[in-house]
C-alpha cells in the first residue's frame, strides 16, 4: 500500500473547545486503533478510560496503554473513537476503526484518504400481514 500521513485534529467530546491539530498522523489500517501523542490528549482533558490494555506491536512486543473517548476531525468529516495514549516513541497513528467512522477509505495509488460511499446497512425482511 505504501505509507501517507494526514492532518487531523483531536477534540475532548466533553468539550469539543478544548482541541488539538496534528499536522501528521501516519494513516495505518494495519492498527485498529488510532495512536495520539499522550501529552496532546492531556492537555485537552481527554480521560484515560481503560487502563493497561495489552497492545501487540508491529515488532511482535506487546505493550500496555490506556485508552481515552475523543472527537476525530480529517478532511471535513468527524467521528467519535477510543484512542490511545501514544507514548515516547510510539508513532501517532490514523486507525482503521477510525476511518471506518469517519466512512474514509485508503485511495493507495494516490497515497490519499476518499469518501468511502455509502454505509452498508443489514435489511430486515418483516413478515407481510395476508389480507383475506
Amino acid at each position: 500500500m505504501g505509507t501517507f500521513y494526514v492532518k487531523c485534529s483531536v477534540a475532548n467530546v466533553a468539550d469539543r473547545k478544548r482541541a488539538a491539530a496534528l499536522p501528521k498522523v501516519l494513516v495505518d489500517t494495519g492498527s485498529e486503533y488510532t495512536w495520539i501523542p499522550e501529552h496532546v490528549l492531556e492537555r485537552i482533558h481527554v480521560r484515560r478510560e481503560k487502563k493497561d490494555l495489552a497492545f501487540l506491536m508491529a515488532n511482535g512486543q506487546t505493550v500496555t496503554r490506556s485508552v481515552g473517548f475523543a472527537v476525530v476531525r480529517v478532511d471535513g468529516t468527524f467521528t467519535v473513537d477510543e484512542v490511545v495514549f501514544a507514548e515516547k516513541g510510539d508513532l501517532s497513528l490514523l486507525g482503521a476503526r477510525t476511518l471506518e467512522g469517519l466512512n474514509l477509505r485508503v485511495d493507495s495509488r494516490a497515497k490519499k484518504l476518499v469518501a468511502a460511499g455509502p454505509i452498508l446497512a443489514a435489511v430486515a425482511r418483516w413478515p407481510r400481514k395476508r389480507l383475506r
